[in-house]
């Protein structure tokens, strides 16, 4: 690997942070990667008064190790008697908030009501917890991923976590994109990278609401990166949530070919290749036609040796425009 290479990554929640942390896992041992995780905060709430970033706190705990990797959100080993007590009071916990993750929260609205920005924030608690990365969430502003289904428009962790992802999505829009702007700190991880890795995280529900801030897809085409996109589609499914059946309820295909052409008719001149899995290599020659290099890989991450694996191939490969 090349000295003192700038890797951005655009993530949500479960796929972008193991890719995140199999990066992460390369830098301990070679500090020259320099390494930036851009998150999705379209899917941030309110529960029971205080101000939660899903997506940011699933990829801060990957990194800092404390994540509980068997449900894939939240800390291991955590207890639950704020939310049994909370229930006891007859309140609806369908959001479940474990007592370590709630001092997150707690210490993120103080924080938040006192003026300071999500981004200043996240800084602290990442460095906090020992992360070397920078962590950005995508905008300080007021983002709101919703979601029509067959009974009208959802808030998204409505459809996502209370629904269980089981309607089916006939359209998607993002409140207050249009007002919203990136930050200075997304600005720059995105002008200076050398590598932009779109991480295998859902392209409508993850990925969407960071490229369509104003201004994010025209700075990364300007800017000098070579820009790769990590098949979340393996054999036709989804490695997690609804992905698969979102390509198919909104007209797109789901397949790795189905992302190609999701990516590139939507962001034209956006991507210079697509890692997609092994077996998968069948829709080769349709990426292909699309202008993009397809890169085989093992992208299904079951274990940390599969991230560090993954993300070392990934930069050994495609690390530099040229």
């Amino acid at each position: 690997m090349t000295a003192s290479l700038r890797v951005a990554v655009l993530a949500g929640g479960y796929g972008g942070a193991k890719l995140s942390h199999g990066l992460a896992l390369i830098e301990q041992r070679d500090p020259p990667l320099d390494l930036s995780v851009v998150v999705n905060t379209a899917d941030d709430l309110q529960v029971h008064g205080l101000c939660v970033s899903p997506d940011l706190d699933t990829v801060m705990y990957t990194l800092a190790g404390l994540a509980n990797p068997d449900t894939g959100w939240g800390l291991r080993d955590e207890t639950w008697s704020a939310a049994e007590m909370l229930e006891r009071y007859g309140v609806e916990t369908w959001f479940r908030l474990g007592d370590r993750d709630l001092a997150t929260n707690l210490l993120r609205t103080d924080r938040l009501r006192r003026g300071d920005r999500l981004t200043a924030v996240t800084d602290g608690l990442a460095r906090a917890l020992g992360i070397r990365a920078r962590l950005l969430p995508m905008t300080d502003d007021r983002v709101a991923t919703k979601v029509r289904t067959d009974d009208g428009w959802l808030d998204f962790q409505e459809y996502f976590v209370h629904r269980r992802h089981e309607d089916t999505v006939h359209e998607l829009r993002y409140e207050g994109i249009a007002a919203a702007r990136p930050t200075e700190e997304v600005l720059d991880a995105l002008e200076s990278a050398d590598l932009l890795l779109l991480a295998p995280s859902n392209p409508f529900l993850s990925i969407g609401p960071i490229l369509a801030l104003p201004g994010v897809v025209e700075t990364i085409v300007s800017a000098r990166a070579r820009v790769v996109a990590i098949s979340p589609i393996v054999a036709g499914k989804a490695v997690r949530g609804p992905a698969d059946r979102i390509f198919t309820s909104l007209g797109g295909r789901a397949s790795a070919a189905g992302v190609a052409t999701h990516y590139v008719e939507r962001y034209p001149d956006l991507l210079d290749a697509l890692v997609i899995d092994e077996v998968d290599y069948g829709d080769a020659p349709a990426i292909e036609a699309l202008g993009l290099r397809v890169f085989p890989a093992a992208t299904v991450m079951r274990s940390e040796p599969d991230r560090e694996r993954l993300a070392t191939e990934i930069l050994e490969s495609l690390g530099r425009r040229g």
